[in-house]
């Protein structure tokens, strides 16, 4: 029985990939000893943020998580906790948060002592609702994949940022700062990716997926749920992920797996597997819960096809793996609000990998190669969040001078650049009646033109 006084980390968790990355800081250290009696009670808080909680899989039924949750002395389930409201919407009122706090000390054996909590964003719920209700909790908070490279997305009250000691984060590109909470002076802190990696191997089940033939599929098509977030229709999400697998067969690639993404629609892989038919080649589906990368060590493919997955990143990274990239340019077109924070690690995608088609190769950006899409992403996210990340202007101003236009206008369109007064933009007011007067004779002839004068 531990003290009432002990201290107590609470860990807040929505996907597979998030709890490993909390396995392996915890394995490394980063949230003190492991076992000893300085060891703080820890809980494993875990939420299912699906739209329709009830028909997603749940995170404790996915492969490996019993695993990692060994490594906490208990786990709840959140959902449950706050019953009817829906965990992705429900924040409490204020004078209703320290009812709420005595009422999960005491329900989840919290004690009276110190708390942290460990958070994947303090911008939404739950991590908001949870930040709001134990309000004397420090917060550390780790990144989910490569939206930690990009601006924070919402403003955070002065007395909440200073509450933040830490983000915790996996080196996904070797050499890149995160912009995540720079504005507030929050120091990042890595996660070692060894330790990661062994994490990955522990919690792989043994996988020996075949195909009809028993053959190990050679590439891997990683599907996403970008309908699900209005970023593309059903339609074009099934096009693309079809189109996919037809560049896999077109590779050389006879036997193909695709992995789903848990939440994704059934219709999605029987469109593929029409299309693997009619390219000549095997589909096997993934149909057990489990994350790409338990795959990769098992089947050592020689491709991973994405849009903008982040396990693309530790296919390359972790794996050694060779990928391709499909969709970025029309995802980049897509994404709206230009904030939208799915921008940045589409640009990291869409920058870093080669493109379906090209020659594949295994993403190891130098330091050059890495100083050159730290400048565009310090551009990208200025542009995202002009106010936040004001410092970052003059570094947005001089990349864009360099940058050809094709390739400002594939990450940035004209319109913004023009409402930022940036390079790039229309040139507005007295100095463009200065410097285009052709232009405006121009518009003027063609406004009689319209109007039938000669």
């Amino acid at each position: 029985m531990y003290s009432h006084l002990r201290s107590t980390q609470l860990f807040e968790v929505s996907t597979l990939y998030g709890t490993a990355t909390l396995a392996a800081a915890l394995d490394s250290g980063q949230f003190g000893p492991y076992e000893d009696e300085e060891t703080p009670h820890r809980v494993l808080l875990v939420s299912n943020n699906a739209a329709i909680p009830e028909t997603a899989v749940q995170l404790s039924e996915m492969d490996g998580f019993a695993a990692l949750a060994d490594r906490f002395d208990a786990v709840v389930d959140w959902n449950r906790e706050i019953a009817p409201h829906h965990p992705s919407q429900w924040t409490p009122e204020e004078q209703d948060a320290p009812l709420w706090q005595r009422m999960f000390r005491a329900s989840w054996g919290l004690g009276e002592g110190p708390l942290e909590l460990v958070v994947e964003s303090v911008t939404a719920a739950p991590a908001k609702a949870l930040a709001a209700i134990f309000t004397d909790a420090a917060l550390h908070v780790y990144a989910d994949g490569l939206m930690s490279y990009g601006p924070t997305r919402d403003p955070l009250p002065s007395p909440l940022a200073r509450r933040i000691r830490r983000l915790l984060h996996l080196d996904l590109v070797p050499g890149l700062s995160p912009l995540l909470f720079t504005e507030h002076g929050v120091p990042a802190e890595l996660v070692p990716h060894d330790a990661f990696r062994k994490v990955l191997d522990e919690i792989a089940a043994p996988v020996d997926i075949r195909d009809s033939a028993g053959e190990a599929p050679t590439a891997v098509v990683l599907g996403q749920y970008l309908a699900a977030l209005n970023i593309l229709t059903q339609q074009e999400e099934e096009d693309m992920l079809a189109g996919m697998v037809r560049g896999a067969a077109a590779a050389g690639h006879t036997s193909v797996l695709f992995k789903p993404h848990p939440t994704a629609p059934a219709r999605q892989s029987l469109a593929l597997e029409r299309a693997a038919a009619e390219a000549g080649a095997r589909l096997t589906v993934v149909r057990q819960p489990m994350l790409a990368e338990a795959l990769y060590g098992r089947l050592a493919p020689r491709l991973v096809v994405g849009c903008f997955s982040t396990a693309m990143i530790t296919a390359s990274r972790l794996y050694g793996l060779p990928v391709a990239r499909s969709g970025t340019e029309l995802l980049l077109l897509r994404l709206r609000p230009f904030q939208n924070s799915n921008r940045v690690p589409v640009t990291i995608i869409d920058a870093l990998v080669p493109e379906l088609g090209a020659p594949a190769e295994v993403p190891d950006p130098d330091a050059a190669r890495t100083g050159e899409l730290q400048a565009l992403l310090h551009t990208v996210g200025f542009c995202m969040q002009p106010g936040r990340m004001r410092d970052l202007r003059p570094q947005a101003e001089e990349w864009l001078r360099a940058a050809s236009g094709t390739e400002t206008a594939r990450y940035i369109g004209r319109g913004r650049l023009t409402r930022l007064g940036l390079p790039g933009g229309v040139v507005r007011g007295p100095v463009a009646r200065r410097l285009l007067p052709a232009a405006r004779r121009a518009r003027s002839v063609a406004r009689k033109v319209r109007n039938g004068v000669r």
